[in-house]
Parts: structure tokens; C-alpha cells; sequence
């Protein structure tokens, strides 16, 4: 994975070296979320990528396998983990790519590769769905999580909606949104981290000590052709979804200290290697052991398909709330940056913890409403996992690689990226088709707010 040269010569972009900064931007960016601590070392790196990639997916991973089949469940996980790592390593080499600037978001390097104007409209939406998109997701696996606690603690008492675990568990953003920058929350992402690596491995442990099932069967769970055809499409999106760190890579390295001699993707890929290891000994187990132990009857969680021993599976559930309170944060955290930004310097509003407060507080409120309208966790996974992570993850860092360094055409780089590319665009019309119609049946039988 040979670095090219960028087709630019050393000085020629000394306009964006920030010579000229007014101390006014110097005081937005040391305000905003993203631009204000510089001073992480390499392993927040590896604990907020895992945090990042490693959720609500891993969960969903054995029911993707039941959908997908032995084969091409096996296929579609070991691509995605080695197209992905491709693609997160090109995230890493090109943040400072161009000399004396960094691009410490995903839509100043679109910018970079598209233009001004066109760079904002291709990244910026697909970021701010994937990431509004996965807070959702995290608002109704935590309060699922949160229910399946309580009726494994508490079976004869009362039924308690859905609806109010997803507020319970949105409670404790309204105060941990209020930490400034991703430097305060590394507490909470540490957290999570290792409460990642717990309940994976609890649950392939307990799948194990289960035993496979008397009834276990292999074979496809649709009824007809239709329902295996489209089935098979949401789990691709479910894989998808699994790995969604790169829409928060370059600003978790915009938060590592860069000079010349020490660029900062030397302790960033550090990160990226350990955090992709973590990835690895999470999903696969998981992924593998699920679907063997209880075939195509698996849930869409594998938790749920867990019932015994009941204080173990009650403790998997509670990491699982731990990790996606602080999976939620690193989601929400450039989502606030971007909308503070656009206050800021847009609206000319005055930075201040007032403005922060109003700002963030909304937004977590519009997603519990979001989460608490729409918990369809199997579909919105396959959904989003298709729609908008297949373009920011599998193809899009990749064709921003080809306008940027431009390799030689039919050289292993110029290949290697167009493969990428071709697996991307079939996930991104593929899966949202299968998710789509999951969603669609779930919705008939539901009764909002319930």
C-alpha cells in the first residue's frame, strides 16, 4: 500500500497554512468540539476506533450470518474487514497530505478532493446520516439492553414500555453531551472500549457453554424465494453497519499532536492496527459461534437468543448499555462540532456555553424521539449499514485517493481502489432494498410508542 506523491509541489498550497488566521478563528477553533486539544497520544486513537466500530453491529453479526449462509457470510465478513482496513489506512495517510494543513474533518478532505461546493454536498449529508443515523440505532439498542436487564432481574414484574427505556438510557447524554471535545470524553470511550471486548466475548462464551441446539438448523429461515433473496440483501447492509468507523477517523486524528518530524498518523495507525485487531477477535467469534450454536433461529440480537445463566447475560446487556452511552458520544461528538460551526461562523452567534447547551440538548432529544418512534433495530441496521456507510466507508475514501494521488492507470493501487469502489457501489444498492422491506414488515405489526 505504497503512498504516491500528491501531484502538487511543496509551496504550492501555502495559502492554507494558516499564516493568516485572525485571532477571532483562532478562538472558534480552539472553542469548537473537533479543534480544541490537540494532545492525544496513540492509544485514544485505538480505544475510540474501537469504540466507533465496535457496537449495535457485532450484535447483529450471527443473524447476518443465518441470512447470508456459511459461504457467503464468511466471504462478506473477511472482505469487509480487509476492504475497510484499506480504506481506513488512505483516511490516515491523506489528513495531512497536503503540507501545513490538516484536514480534520471528513468534508474539508471532500472538499480538498471535490471542490469548495461539490465536496460539502457529497460528504456532508452521507456524514451527518451515518452519524444521526447511528445515534439512533444506539438510543434503541441501549434501551433494549436496558429492558432485557430488567426482565432477566425482574421476570414477574410489571411490563414496562420499550419507549421508557429509550428515555432512560437518553437521560445520561443530556449531561455527558456537555463535555467539550473527544480529549474529555477518552474516559467514557475507554469505558466502552473494554465493555466491547466484555460482552462479545461473554456472548460467544455463553453461545458456547449453550450448546448447539437440539433444533439447529442451517438452511436458509425465509419461507419463499422472496424472503431468502431479501433477506440476504439487509445482512450485507447489517455487515455494513459493523464497520462504521471512518466517519469519525479523521477528526479522532485532528486530536493528535502533528509536526513535520512526528506527523500524526504515525501514533494514529498505531491506533488503527491495535483497534482493528480488537475488531477482529470481537466479530469473528461472535459472528461464527452465534450462527453455529442456534443456526437461522439466532436473533437479530444475539443477547436476546441468550437467556441463560441470567446474571451473565443481564451483566453482557449492561456493557452493552456502557459501550453504546459512549459509542453515542463519538458519533454525536462532529455532528455537534458541525453544528456549532455552522452557528458560530455561519449565524455569528456568540460561542458560549448557552448556545452549546440549546444546541445539544436538542439534538439528543431529536434523536430519543427518533429512536423511540422507529425501533426497528434489525432493519435500520441493514438500512444505514447500506444507504450511507457503504459510500463513506467502502468506496468513497477510495475515489477521493484516485482524484487526489492520481496512480498510474492499471497499477496495483489504481486496481485495488476500483475493486473497492465495485464492492461499494453493489453494497449501496443492494442492502438498503433488503433493509427497506424488513423495515416495511416491521412497521405493519407495530404500534407506535408501545
Amino acid at each position: 500500500m505504497g503512498t504516491e506523491s500528491p501531484p502538487y509541489e511543496l509551496n504550492s498550497f501555502s495559502s492554507v497554512q494558516n499564516h493568516g488566521e485572525s485571532a477571532k478563528d483562532k478562538a472558534v477553533d480552539d472553542w469548537l468540539p473537533i479543534t480544541s486539544s490537540r494532545n492525544a497520544k496513540w492509544w485514544y486513537s485505538a480505544f475510540h476506533n474501537v469504540t466507533a466500530m465496535v457496537g449495535a453491529g457485532v450484535l447483529g453479526l450471527p443473524y447476518a450470518m443465518a441470512e447470508l449462509g456459511w459461504g457467503p457470510g464468511m466471504a462478506v465478513l473477511v472482505i469487509s474487514w480487509v476492504v475497510t482496513f484499506y480504506t481506513l489506512w488512505q483516511m490516515v495517510e491523506m489528513h495531512e497530505m497536503v503540507p501545513g494543513k490538516r484536514f480534520d474533518r471528513y468534508h474539508e478532505l471532500g472538499q480538498h478532493a471535490f471542490g469548495e461546493k461539490l465536496g460539502l454536498w457529497i460528504v456532508v449529508p452521507q456524514q451527518l446520516i451515518v452519524e444521526i443515523g447511528v445515534n439512533i440505532v444506539y438510543m434503541v439498542t441501549g434501551g433494549k439492553s436496558l429492558k432485557k436487564v430488567h426482565d432477566l432481574v425482574s421476570p414477574n414484574a410489571p411490563e414496562i414500555r420499550l419507549t421508557y427505556f429509550i428515555m432512560i438510557f437518553a437521560s445520561c447524554h443530556f449531561v455527558l453531551s456537555f463535555l467539550p471535545n473527544f480529549n474529555s470524553i477518552s474516559a467514557v470511550s475507554l469505558s466502552a472500549a473494554v465493555m466491547s471486548l466484555s460482552y462479545s466475548t461473554i456472548a460467544w462464551t455463553a453461545s458456547v457453554a449453550k450448546g448447539v441446539q437440539p433444533t439447529v438448523e442451517y438452511t436458509y429461515a425465509g419461507k419463499t424465494r422472496t424472503d431468502v433473496v431479501f433477506n440476504f440483501l439487509s445482512a450485507l447492509g447489517d455487515v455494513a453497519f459493523a464497520y462504521a468507523g471512518h466517519n469519525v477517523v479523521l477528526e479522532i486524528q485532528a486530536t493528535i499532536p502533528s509536526t513535520p518530524e512526528k506527523p500524526s498518523k504515525k501514533p494514529m495507525w498505531r491506533g488503527v492496527v491495535v483497534a482493528y485487531i480488537v475488531v477482529a477477535i470481537c466479530y469473528f467469534p461472535v459472528a461464527i459461534i452465534g450462527y453455529w450454536i442456534f443456526g437461522n433461529s439466532v436473533e437479530d440480537n444475539i443477547l436476546i437468543s441468550l437467556e441463560k445463566p441470567k446474571w451473565l447475560i443481564a451483566m453482557a446487556n449492561m456493557f452493552v448499555v456502557v459501550h453504546v452511552i459512549g459509542s453515542y458520544q463519538i458519533y454525536a461528538m462532529p455532528v455537534f462540532d458541525m453544528i456549532e460551526t455552522f452557528l458560530v461562523k455561519k449565524m455569528h452567534f456568540t460561542p458560549c456555553f448557552r448556545l452549546r447547551f440549546i444546541a445539544r440538548t436538542t439534538y439528543v432529544a431529536l434523536t430519543m424521539f427518533l429512536a423511540m418512534t422507529f425501533p426497528f433495530f434489525g432493519g435500520l441496521l441493514g438500512f444505514f449499514g447500506g444507504f450511507v456507510l457503504a459510500p463513506t466507508t467502502y468506496f468513497l475514501p477510495c475515489i477521493m485517493w484516485l482524484v487526489i494521488y492520481k496512480p498510474r492507470k492499471f497499477s496495483l493501487s489504481w486496481f485495488t481502489n476500483w475493486i473497492c469502489i465495485i464492492l461499494g457501489v453493489l453494497l449501496l444498492i443492494l442492502a438498503p432494498i433488503g433493509a427497506l422491506r424488513q423495515i416495511i414488515l416491521s412497521a405493519s405489526q407495530y404500534k407506535f410508542y408501545s
